[in-house]
């Protein structure tokens, strides 16, 4: 098999489970909290490293932003023999009381974008497999974290959320916002792949609070270092996968 063009990478190159943050620069974060790393590939929004944390060998590979990236990551990914993705990242929260700093973990994801649809009808779920879910709230509830399950929405439109948009979300319940999820989701599972995501809370839509906005005094202490926090769950959570 030819290499990907996307992810420039083959069958043989990475390990069967992939941590998938959006942000090319968190793929390095990431690495450094490893034993060991090892850069496979860099193209375009797309970095790829191998490495090792506490003896399980992993890959870390970003995916851009929005689900049109995350569904080319998914599919190469999934062609070279990857069987398990875990996205990190960060959100926007929609329900009061949900702090900057609290970690937000997906069991579904409200389909607010195009590329799905692409696959499937808009009533099939965007869900991830259990398995993955219930690692990664037992590694955040290991670690004493303010941590919050439930639906998500994800959204291809940033500077298109509006008031409507956020009051709707909010009025179904909808824990937080994101742009990856439901992509992820929706195409593993249709691959027989197993997905789950963690996000860190970065502002709240609803209450109008705002990581490097909101003052510092402002923020609740957990909002210092939750990015970290929540990679390191997710690197907890794929040494029991």
């Amino acid at each position: 098999m030819a290499k990907q063009p996307h992810l420039l990478v083959e069958p043989g190159d990475l390990t069967d489970i992939a941590l998938v943050p959006g942000d090319p620069g968190r793929v390095d974060r990431i690495a450094g909290l490893c034993d060991d790393h090892e850069v496979v590939a860099e193209n375009r929004e797309y970095k790829l490293v191998n490495a090792t944390y506490e003896g399980r060998e992993l890959t870390i590979c970003s995916t851009g932003i929005g689900s049109p990236s995350t569904a080319i990551a998914v599919e190469e990914l999934e062609a070279v023999g990857v069987e398990t993705l875990i996205r990190v990242g960060t959100t926007g929260a929609l329900q009061k009381g949900i702090e900057i700093g609290d970690m937000v973990v997906a069991n579904g994801a409200a389909k607010d974008e195009g590329t799905t649809g692409r696959y499937e009808s808009d009533t099939v779920p965007a869900v991830p497999d259990y398995d993955v879910l219930s690692s990664l709230v037992d590694a955040a509830e290991a670690n004493d974290e303010d941590v919050h399950v439930g639906p998500i929405a994800t959204d291809d439109a940033f500077y298109a959320e509006t008031d409507e948009y956020i009051n709707d979300w909010e009025a179904a319940g909808l824990l937080a916002v994101e742009m990856e999820a439901a992509a992820l989701f929706s195409l593993c599972r249709r691959k027989g792949l197993r997905s789950g995501a963690i996000c860190t809370v970065d502002g709240n839509l609803v209450e109008g609070t705002q990581k490097g906005e909101t003052e510092d005094e402002e923020l609740p202490e957990k909002a210092k270092n939750n990015v970290e926090r929540a990679i390191e769950i997710s690197l907890t959570a794929a040494t029991s996968l």
